[in-house]
């Protein structure tokens, strides 16, 4: 039995579509999947179990990477396919069922994605980091060290809090009387983000410090599983550190919380004090965007509240002691 899973060209929602993965995969055991996706998101598949076969799709002109995709699947035959794209793709191959999500700007895409094969509850997100990398990620912070991740990087300026706000937070829990005092911090980030995470590596000393910027996404999210807390903007690395499992703030101005949120009962959104709509107002779409960074309405004392009010509802190891807050935003 094999199943062809189209998924995105961005690593945030390639995140996303994992619960919807990770069902289907427990819907049909011991089939074999085919997954199809962009190369930033290949590593959050390459160690799920059951995919047998990734299929880069980098981007080319005149749709030449959807016209390999056909090449590459065309004279198999499928028990379904799901295409999160949208794409005409599933109907031009052979399979029983074809799942194929239309747009819904209403729902968070998790919810949204699972409605396309019928999952109710939604399946989380999760993350398949492989043994090796799991066994490295116990070198890197090993049993019983406290660490703080953060994320200051983003997919664009519009999205970032200043990485010096984030140099200052760090500093408030890990410093003195902190709620996290003494952790070590994990910085991480593409390998373009250097420029936006230095400034957050440089708020401790260099023993207190794990670089991780640049590292692949399945290597982080090894990480992300042992961490205490993780902060960062709206990114895919956001909802990697969710996916792990890790308590998860997740910061945001001009994007949609409602839709993009972190995912799961140990997370919550921070948005800055005024509605996505409101911040959108004139600001024109994401390409076109030259308005002020809306970012700098957050306080640092609003993203540390949240912080600490997370870490007092969840124990050492990162599971929940008490209920964690509705879900939804703080401002």
């Amino acid at each position: 039995m094999r199943i062809l899973f189209i998924a995105s060209n961005r690593i945030g929602d390639a995140v996303l579509s994992t619960g919807l993965l990770g069902g289907l995969i427990e819907r049909y055991p011991g089939a074999e999947f085919w997954v199809a996706c962009g190369p930033l998101a290949t590593g959050v598949f390459r160690h799920a179990p059951g995919v047998t076969r990734i299929i880069e799709m980098r981007k080319e002109k005149r749709a030449g990477h959807w016209r390999k995709l056909l090449k590459a699947t065309m004279f198999h035959r499928f028990e379904a396919v799901i295409d999160l794209r949208g794409s005409a793709t599933a109907w031009l191959l052979w399979t029983r069922k074809r799942h194929i999500l239309k747009p819904d700007h209403t729902l968070h895409r998790v919810v949204h994605n699972a409605n396309v094969a019928g999952f109710s509850p939604p399946p989380d997100p999760r993350v398949w980091p492989g043994a090796e990398l799991q066994a490295r990620a116990r070198t890197v912070i090993p049993d019983g060290m406290q660490v703080l991740a953060i994320g200051p990087a983003a997919a664009w300026e519009g999205k970032m809090w200043p990485a010096d706000r984030f140099a200052e937070l760090a500093r408030r829990l890990l410093g003195p009387g902190g709620a996290m005092e003494g952790a070590h911090l994990l910085v991480t980030g593409g390998p373009g983000d250097r420029a936006a995470c230095q400034p957050v590596l440089d708020a401790v000393p260099e023993s207190h410090r794990i670089d991780l910027v640049g590292a692949a996404i399945d290597e982080t999210a090894a990480c992300f599983e042992r961490v205490r807390l993780y902060v960062g903007n709206d990114s895919g690395l956001m909802h990697l550190a969710a996916a792990a499992g890790a308590p998860t703030v997740g910061l945001f101005g001009p994007s949609d919380d409602a839709i993009y949120a972190p995912w799961g009962p140990k997370t919550v959104a921070v948005r800055v004090p005024r509605a996505v709509g409101e911040v959108r107002a004139g600001e024109g779409v994401e390409k076109d965007w030259h308005g002020r960074n809306h970012m700098e309405d957050l306080a640092v004392e609003t993203v540390l509240e949240a912080a600490t009010a997370l870490l007092a509802q969840t124990d050492v190891s990162g599971q929940n002691a008490v209920p964690i807050l509705e879900k939804g935003n703080l401002s």
